[in-house]
């Protein structure tokens, strides 16, 4: 299965970073690592049957199967106990990442509502790039009749860049739309 965005990335991507940010061979351009994605429900506590549904939600969003991630500690004041199962997360690498980033590009950033751009604080000081969305209803794959609630998430963009600036040319070259 071949995919536009890793095809745009491979022939008129890294020729133009290298060029750009001076690097001096080909393998100096930071590449993609994996893109996780998690949602957590405080919800879950009570009601713990609420975990399938969000399985389904972020299974059918990734097109990979979604792993439930667990209490580490227990907490008395948020009624929380070690091992009860607090939200899902699921991680993406190679073809699914780009099938993934370019779904996020196209088709669901773009039907975020006041969608001015993504903020650029969002990097973690390596070249890492987190953000959250609110809706998990602007992605195409998600029936909006058949949710129970509408739930945010958190995506994460691993990348080999080591500085914030390698990450965010990166991101920007992959069409990423940052604020200005």
């Amino acid at each position: 299965m071949s995919n536009r965005l890793k095809e745009t990335y491979t022939k008129e991507i890294v020729p133009a970073l290298v060029k750009q940010m001076g690097y001096k061979s080909a393998m100096e351009v930071p590449r993609l690592e994996k893109i996780i994605i998690s949602v957590c429900s405080s919800e879950v506590v009570q009601n713990p049957k609420l975990i399938n549904g969000i399985v389904e939600e972020v299974s059918a969003i990734a097109g990979q199967k979604a792993v439930v991630t667990k209490a580490k500690k227990a907490i008395s004041n948020f009624k929380l106990r070690e091992g009860i199962p607090l939200g899902v997360r699921v991680t993406l690498r190679r073809e699914k990442m780009w099938s993934f980033l370019d779904r996020l590009n196209t088709l669901a950033l773009p039907r975020v509502r006041d969608f001015r751009g993504l903020p650029p604080k969002g990097f973690d000081g390596r070249g890492n790039y987190n953000m959250g969305l609110k809706e998990q209803i602007v992605f195409p794959e998600i029936n909006y009749d058949r949710i129970e609630k509408v739930r945010g998430m958190n995506i994460t963009i691993c990348t080999t860049a080591t500085t914030d600036n390698d990450g965010k040319a990166l991101l920007e070259a992959l069409g990423m739309p940052f604020r200005k």
